[in-house]
């Protein structure tokens, strides 16, 4: 596996995939060569079929993680062993799709208040007030905050995009409040114990897992059901779906129109012919 290694991981690097992407490809074909106690480029294509199955079957992957060990085996194999057809076969499992649990402005402010140290809190702030991923938001340095125009600079996005997030009036003022407070040293606004890396993502998962259970919250949440409640209430603020899209950094606007599934307000403002029954209306318009 140490001579495909190199090779695969320059292919992936130059194709500009993101560096967790990268990891999870190599630890993919790792996996494989482990499985079979051999280099994977001496793997059958019966072989590679009996392999998925198994993970499938036996390890009872689901369809997310399934489908990241497959993606990881088809680049090895079509890109850096330019052997396509023995990939060829291979088709992504169908996942369910789940709309996510969405907080009222009500216990968005109460998870928030639970939260009592500042750097979380003010990561968990950069979620909600500018709809950021947990990366995005760990990975802020001081230079992306743009006062003057407003903006947060999103520098390695999904997909190592880059975009300008919005910086609302309210979080400038907290994010101002958390820097005088606690002046952490550059280049991260939220730096980890070493200064030089960013703070860690799942010490801002425990952290609202902990809030939320000293809250009292009923609805499981996570760090990205504050970004899912970003969304949702732009939405029914009356923003346009596109503009939510690019803030999101979403590629595609059917990953942005779930929310419109979600958004409560909308829903209860949604008249059914059952409502027009019997009325003057319902007549004119039902017959």
């Amino acid at each position: 596996m140490n001579d495909l290694r190199v090779p695969m991981k320059q292919d992936l690097e130059l194709g500009g995939y993101a560096l967790a992407t990268i990891r999870e490809y190599l630890s993919a074909v790792k996996r494989l060569g482990e499985h079979f106690k051999r280099s994977p480029e001496k793997v059958s294509q019966k072989e590679l079929r009996d392999y998925v199955e198994y993970l499938r079957t036996k390890r009872k992957y689901g369809p997310s993680m399934l489908k990241l060990q497959m993606a990881g085996i088809r680049y090895l194999f079509a890109v850096t062993l330019g052997k396509p057809e023995m990939v060829a076969w291979m088709s992504w499992p169908r996942q369910k799709t789940k709309l996510p649990t969405i907080l009222s402005g009500t216990e968005i402010a109460t998870l928030l208040a639970a939260m009592s140290n500042p750097m979380l809190r003010a990561v968990a702030m950069v979620m909600y007030g500018a709809g950021l991923r947990i990366s995005e938001a760990c990975a802020l340095r001081v230079e992306d905050i743009d006062a003057k125009r407003g903006v947060l600079h999103v520098r390695k996005g999904k997909g190592n995009r880059e975009r300008c997030a919005v910086l609302p009036e309210t979080l400038l003022l907290s994010l101002r409040g958390y820097w005088a407070a606690s002046r952490p040293p550059r280049p991260f606004l939220f730096p980890a114990e070493d200064a030089s890396k960013p703070i860690a993502a799942d010490r801002v998962r425990k952290a609202v897992s902990a809030a939320v259970k000293s809250s009292g919250l009923s609805k499981r949440a996570t760090p990205h059901s504050l970004r899912h409640a970003f969304a949702t209430h732009l939405l029914e603020m009356g923003t346009d779906i596109r503009h939510i899209q690019a803030l999101l950094g979403h590629a595609s606007i059917r990953t942005t129109q779930r929310y419109a599934q979600v958004s409560s307000l909308r829903l209860a403002k949604t008249k059914t012919p059952l409502d027009l029954l019997g009325t003057a209306e319902g007549k004119k318009t039902l017959g």
